[in-house]
């Protein structure tokens, strides 16, 4: 959809400014029709993954899975049925074949014969699914799971063991295929769940295999449900990232929760999250020497014990097994994009809604997680711009956090806002959402890591973010009037609306900034005609619009500028006459704040150059440089895309890594009673 929507402004933007005039004379109703026709176009729900024909399996060509005599054992286990005069049994019940290896693994174990009682374990098993013998194909798909275990992990043949083997990568691949395979199995049963106990018969050999979590980040009673990421292909994102191991990658689609939950309200709707399956094969008791031998049980098989682990990826890209790293298969991407798809999330996804009626956007308006709340991780918090929403930070997200070393150190937030509304109310609104997340997460102050957070702001965003680190003084007042704000007639709640938009501090938990393709002096997309069609068009809250009305009326004579108390529009707030852009630019920040600042600037010779000027092809080069930005870069890209390019992501990746070391290294001490201070006494 960003895509498509991007390409639709560029055609707006081109006619706004090409066809002017025309527009104007046309009246104020065509003008509205042709405008609200490029705004709604374009904007159906995009389709961030979708599901593939044939889910995702790393044997389809080595044991010809789909092909027409397919499925069957490779040259190399062929080989060893051979030699131990088994070959006629190839085509006879699965189930006695796997049985008539396990009887020369008993008395002649080897590397080799695992592997071959693993694929043949795994061919039996296809075969009894095509043939619909339900039962089967699981017990079957259980024990290649075991016999591969048994190959990669019996210490027995540790001396054996040869990495560049293609049978050791084969072993990896049937115990991942054949875990699926079979979970597929337990999750329609609906036993694929925390505390489950699943029990596994093949003749002569019984398994008992229980259900735990290991540090999943909800409870497990959040867990909805789990579908598997083979079966889906993206399509919404550009970077998947996927790393290669032992498990199975799931999607654990997260329960629905009373909105009225204080923590919920953080949460954005309709979440999941990744989830590796391991199956851990437990010692025997007494311990055999032969790691599939079993303990005989009084029914005569050999009894084994094991645990599925549902695993986080994101804390943790490898566990232990018998005194090895084995690393972890995962995908992290998939669940998102899988969240990105449901109904629920969408809702948050009203870029349009919230530009043309923020009223409608103003419940849904705060600070949202894609994750639990972590403790001791530092907050990034992104702000998405004009006609925007949160889904606009997603490239970014998940390129962020498929760096494991910034994961482990970060959490990243999103903040919502109706973006019709000038940029100062949104910013007086975030201070308030910042409250709210740390009176609800850390009431007693104590988590260092929120005193060290990160504010990324695209477009309009950059300038909601920019007010949360300068101290206001009188500056922002004296816009409006040179008499004191405590002399303004008004009753207790616009006097309180009054102060807190026009006066306030830097945010001390606030230490680094990031400004992205962000109009610091305005913008010529804001102007006469823009400017006149978003009066039209742009429904503000009647409350906030007759309270500021009231405001001019019982004070006359007491305004020199009132843009700020009129029902302006985001798109007032934008225009380069703005009285408050260079009040804002000039405004003091504490010595704590790190500023960055990245531009969009397009080659000269590009068509968009041509038609607006330098810069983006929306915001001039000239409005969105900073020469006291501690580090600014210009990245070749148009203003809907810039904060996706992936020299900006680079960017910010190696900001976000340099404020971990001086994290580290220790800030400036903040004086936040002297910020306080400075604030209360002005007023």
């Amino acid at each position: 959809m960003d895509r498509r929507l991007s390409a639709r402004r560029f055609a707006v933007r081109v006619s706004l400014r090409a066809f002017a005039p025309t527009v104007l004379r046309a009246g104020p109703r065509l003008a509205a029709f042709a405008v609200c026709c490029g705004l709604l176009a374009g904007c159906a729900g995009p389709k961030w993954v979708v599901v593939r024909d044939t889910p995702r399996n790393p044997l389809t060509d080595r044991l010809k899975l789909l092909s027409r005599g397919g499925p069957r054992p490779t040259e190399r286990t062929l080989m060893f049925l051979r030699r131990n005069d088994l070959e006629t049994e190839v085509h006879d019940n699965p189930c006695e074949l796997v049985h008539s290896v396990q009887k020369v693994i008993d008395q002649n174990p080897s590397p080799e014969a695992l592997a071959a009682a693993a694929e043949l374990a795994y061919v039996g098993g296809a075969r009894s699914d095509m043939l619909v013998q339900p039962k089967q194909a699981f017990n079957l798909y259980c024990a290649s799971v075991a016999y591969s275990y048994a190959y990669l992990f019996n210490p027995q043949f540790t001396q054996f063991e040869n990495p560049y083997d293609p049978q050791f990568r084969g072993a990896c691949d049937l115990y991942n295929a054949g875990l699926e395979a079979a979970l597929r199995t337990v999750n329609k049963q609906g036993k694929l769940r925390p505390g489950e106990k699943i029990s596994v018969d093949l003749k002569g050999q019984q398994y008992d295999i229980s259900v735990e979590p290991r540090n999943v980040p909800w409870p497990a009673s959040d867990i909805k449900r789990f579908e598997f990421v083979s079966d889906y292909q993206i399509q919404g994102l550009k970077n998947v990232f996927h790393t290669y191991g032992l498990g199975v990658p799931l999607i654990a689609v997260r329960k629905d929760h009373s909105p009225d939950d204080p923590v919920e309200k953080h949460y954005a709707p309709g979440l999941s999250f990744p989830v590796t399956a391991f199956l851990r094969c437990l010692p025997d008791e007494p311990p055999t020497s032969n790691i599939v031998a079993g303990k005989k049980g009084a029914d005569g098989k050999s009894h084994h014990r094991a645990v599925l682990e549902l695993c986080d990826p994101l804390q943790a890209t490898d566990i232990t097994v018998c005194d090895r790293r084995v690393p972890l298969e995962s995908n992290i991407t998939t669940p998102l994009a899988y969240s990105l798809n449901d109904p629920s999330f969408a809702k948050l996804d009203q870029p349009t809604t919230g530009l043309l009626n923020p009223e409608k956007v103003k419940k849904l308006a705060g600070i949202y997680m894609l994750e639990p709340y972590q403790p001791g991780k530092i907050p990034v918090l992104m702000i998405h711009g004009l006609w925007s929403s949160p889904i606009t930070w997603m490239e970014m997200f998940n390129d962020l956090r498929g760096d494991q070393d910034l994961r482990s150190q970060y959490q990243y937030w999103f903040y919502l806002y109706p973006t019709g509304q000038p940029f100062w109310r949104s910013a007086t609104q975030l201070r308030e959402a910042l409250a709210d997340v740390r009176n609800t997460f850390d009431p007693a102050r104590q988590e260092a890591a929120l005193d060290q957070m990160v504010l990324v702001g695209h477009s309009m965003g950059g300038l909601v973010a920019n007010m949360q680190i300068v101290n206001s003084r009188d500056d922002f007042w004296h816009i409006v009037s040179d008499k004191p704000i405590q002399l303004v007639k008004a009753d207790d709640k616009t006097r309180t609306a009054l102060d807190r938009t026009f006066y306030f501090s830097a945010d001390p938990a606030v230490r680094t900034i990031i400004t992205i393709g962000t109009p610091h002096r305005g913008s010529h997309f804001s102007n006469d005609v823009t400017r006149y069609l978003a009066d039209k068009l742009i429904t503000l809250p009647e409350t906030m619009t007759a309270r500021l009305a009231a405001v001019r009326m019982e004070n006359p004579g007491f305004f020199r500028d009132t843009q700020m108390l009129d029902s302006a529009t985001s798109l007032d707030s934008l225009s380069p006459q703005a009285p408050i852009l260079p009040v804002l630019l000039a405004a003091q920040r504490p010595p704590w704040i790190h500023y960055h600042n990245i531009v969009g600037r397009l080659p000269k010779d590009d068509f968009t150059v041509k038609l607006f000027g330098d810069g983006d092809g929306v915001v001039p080069y000239g409005s969105a440089h900073l020469a006291q930005a501690d580090s600014e870069i210009e990245v070749p890209a148009e203003h809907d895309e810039v904060h996706r390019h992936p020299e900006t992501i680079l960017q910010v990746r190696q900001i976000l890594a340099a404020h971990l070391r001086e994290v580290k290294e220790g800030y400036p001490e903040v004086d936040v009673q002297l910020a306080k201070r400075e604030t209360a006494a002005v007023k």
